[in-house]
């Protein structure tokens, strides 16, 4: 078993060098422009350059989605601020790519992300839903 795990995470770290390798140099050693406006496309406004998460909110804006998340459930923070609102930059982040099954996936990606102790399972699709949008409207309205 130690043996298949070791040659899993060998395989994986030389599948991820490989991805990085890719040029995007022109005949001239120039960037592509070409490779450069393909990797840009669908890249939200505010994100950072690997067109991940949005710009940390600002104080207002974190009040205003951990109210937003209050009112839907106060259990959903539960006493840990700072992890809402990483959760809300890592669902940001899932707006920013083609998840097959669209909205409905993003649902149960939500409610999976945010659980609880007293949720350990996430709060239920009603819920992943408000927070979903608690999210792209106040920690990422341009994505």
């Amino acid at each position: 078993m130690r043996q298949c795990t070791s040659a899993a995470v060998i395989t994986a770290a030389a599948l991820l060098t490989l991805t990085g390798c890719g040029s995007q140099s022109g005949t001239d050693g120039q960037p592509d422009p070409e490779a450069t406006a393909v990797e840009s496309v669908g890249q939200a406004p505010g994100a950072d350059a690997a067109g991940i998460f949005p710009d940390p909110p600002t104080p207002e804006e974190r009040q205003a989605y951990l109210d937003a998340l209050a009112a839907i459930d106060p259990d959903i923070v539960h006493g840990k601020e700072d992890k809402a609102v990483s959760r809300g930059r890592s669902t940001c982040q899932t707006l920013t790519t083609d998840v097959p099954g669209g909205r409905e996936a993003l649902i149960d990606m939500t409610n999976t992300r945010f659980t609880s102790p007293a949720h350990p399972g996430g709060h239920g699709r009603a819920t992943a839903a408000q927070i979903l949008d608690a999210a792209h409207t106040h920690l990422c309205p341009d994505f």
